[in-house]
Order: C-alpha cells, then sequence, then structure tokens
C-alpha cells in the first residue's frame, strides 16, 4: 500500500471523512512529522519519522495532518492555535507534538593542542579559523566517526 492510500484509509477509518488529494515523503523534513499545504491540498510526511516511531504513532501523525487537511475543507480553524484544531484533534487522538528523533552524536573531535580541551562537533570546523575557548590556542581534529 503506498502512502496516499494509507493517508485515504486513515482519513476514511478515523475521521469518516474522504482524503481526495495525493501523500507524498519529503526527505528534507527533519523535526516535524508533516506538512498540510492548503494551496494546492497535498501532505508531505517525514519519512524518517516513519523508520523511527512504530505504526500507532505514525498514524497518530497522520492524524494530525488530516486534522488539518479537513478543517481547512470545512472552512472551519485549521491552525495549531484554533478551538477547532484542538477539538478534532483530541477526538481522533492525534498527536499535537512530533516526537523527538534520536539526536546525531557528534562525527568530529577537536582538541586543544595547549590545554587539552575537547571540543566535539558535528561539522567540520576550519582550524585555521578558530582557537581554543580557554587559552586561544590553535585546535586538531582528533578523530572523524564514520556512520
Amino acid at each position: 500500500m503506498n502512502l496516499t492510500d494509507y493517508v485515504r484509509q486513515v482519513s476514511l477509518e478515523d475521521f469518516g471523512l474522504v482524503f481526495k488529494h495525493e501523500a507524498f515523503w519529503n526527505q528534507r523534513l527533519r523535526t516535524t512529522g508533516g506538512r498540510f499545504f492548503p494551496k494546492d491540498g497535498h501532505l508531505d510526511f517525514n519519512p524518517k519519522m516513519y523508520e523511527a516511531v512504530d505504526e500507532l504513532t505514525f498514524r497518530k501523525i497522520v492524524r494530525h495532518e488530516l486534522c488539518h487537511y479537513h478543517l481547512y475543507d470545512a472552512g472551519k480553524g485549521y491552525k495549531h492555535g484554533d478551538a477547532d484544531f484542538k477539538r478534532l484533534l483530541a477526538r481522533v487522538d492525534g498527536l499535537r507534538y512530533a516526537p523527538k528523533l534520536k539526536e546525531q552524536a557528534p562525527r568530529y573531535y577537536y582538541q586543544c593542542q595547549s590545554c587539552g580541551q575537547i571540543y566535539p562537533r558535528k561539522r567540520r570546523m576550519n582550524t585555521s579559523k578558530f582557537r581554543c575557548g580557554k587559552c586561544r590556542e590553535k585546535l586538531v581534529l582528533l578523530e572523524e566517526r564514520e556512520f
């Protein structure tokens, strides 16, 4: 079953309403579970969220986006702060916030040549531009962790 068919099934079972548009995976989403686009009615979902959480939690994320979709379609308050949205989300047991994904571990470790202070970093840094925050001496790259 593809994503659009799954969203249509959830819409019928949990809302009793038809989802008439398309649903897509969006690799660029980072912290959110999904997005609703009022302009054309389609939904985007985070594939990383789908892989990280169980099926029930992902279904709750789909319900959240469908709340936006169906309320907008009905001409009611579809934004997060609107009372209509909060009521419908509670009624269908959707998630208010997306679950936190596992945080990425540091990939680079830099050490001061003088005082030995270690700096874990997710992104590489230019050691000719940056110095130790304690003693202002040069930093050296200790290791690069492979994923």
